[in-house]
């Protein structure tokens, strides 16, 4: 069955609790798809284009095969490798340099504890991880694997990504704990017991159940576009935080042959791809921001979708009458 956090929450939390976007963490996601240790799923076409990328980063730097020794699922991976993010807008650079600061005796004592438990690893690579300059090696691979790999893709996931922190981030806030957890995993249930109630997440992982309380510091949630499942941050020395599947990842919706007749295609688009912001509308379309603002205006003149002002975006979501043409009501 897996062992389970168990996640206390007191009263404070819901109001500490914040959510981020790492591209550092969306980049390791993507190097454990394309080292064949996670099936591509929805992300069939774009593993495709990126196989010859990470191809010729296996051959240009050996250090990126002893990576992929520390990838594990369902059990500890060594946290230092992609730890949580501070914030929505952290740049990649930023993330990483947070990574190369990272104390030799801290990484080796992480990568200890990945391959405790497990075959044992090709000697060559072992090799890689017990070298003095093992941080410096790993940062140089993820950087590299950025640029090739994760940052010409990054407009589209960035949008996905934005795009369910919008939407969750107004749900914890508006209605609770119940209504943030309630699609986030099926792994993650929220239990109205004790003095506020507790988030419990069920690994895959065997062992003793696990108890953890926020006492006030909330809870960091990160979404991710080549993740799987659910992840978690619980040791002290990090925020802890919740890395989970963001909504939107599926195959892209197709618009309904009647709907793009009457609206044409790129509205019928916006309209299945709300509720977003008219940036990230434009990059998950290819569209320009002042052509997505033309689309998004029409819609709302046309009294299909509406407006509401989150910080300083605008969230366009369908309204009844929208909803009604989508589905065919």
């Amino acid at each position: 069955m897996g062992k389970v956090l168990i996640i206390e929450v007191g009263p404070q939390d819901v109001m500490a609790s914040r959510f981020a976007v790492s591209p550092l963490i969306e980049t390791m996601h993507a190097l454990r798809i394309l080292s064949g240790h996670q099936e591509p799923g929805v992300h069939g076409r774009w593993a495709e284009r990126a196989r010859e990328p990470y191809a010729r980063l296996l051959r240009e730097r050996p250090a990126l095969a002893a990576l992929a020794v520390l990838f594990r699922r369902g059990d500890y991976s060594a946290d230092f490798i992609a730890p949580p993010p501070s914030g929505v807008n952290v740049a990649f650079d930023s993330e990483l340099a947070v990574m190369r600061a990272t104390p030799l005796a801290q990484a080796r004592d992480e990568i200890a504890r990945n391959l405790l438990g497990r075959p044992a690893a090709p000697a060559d690579l072992v090799a890689v991880l017990e070298r003095p300059d093992v941080v410096t090696l790993i940062a140089d691979v993820l950087e590299a694997a950025w640029q090739a790999i994760v940052r010409p893709e990054w407009p589209r996931l960035q949008a996905i990504l934005e795009r369910d922190v919008v939407q969750r981030a107004g749900r914890l806030a508006t209605y609770g704990w119940a209504a943030a957890l309630d699609d986030l995993s099926p792994n993650v249930r929220w239990h109205p017991e004790g003095p506020a109630g507790d988030i419990r997440v069920r690994m895959q992982s065997s062992g003793e159940d696990q108890r953890h309380r926020l006492g006030g510091r909330g809870l960091l949630f990160v979404p991710s576009v080549f993740g799987y499942g659910v992840g978690a941050y619980l040791e002290h020395a990090w925020p802890y935080a919740l890395v989970y599947t963001a909504r939107g990842i599926a195959a892209e919706p197709v618009p309904a042959k009647g709907l793009e007749r009457l609206i044409g295609r790129t509205r019928a688009e916006v309209l299945l791809r709300v509720p977003a912001t008219t940036t990230q509308l434009a990059a998950l379309l290819g569209l320009s921001v002042g052509g997505a603002g033309d689309h998004v205006a029409a819609l709302r003149e046309a009294g299909l979708i509406t407006g509401a002002r989150v910080g300083r975006s605008v969230l366009y979501r369908r309204t009844p009458l929208g909803d009604a043409l989508v589905n065919g009501g």
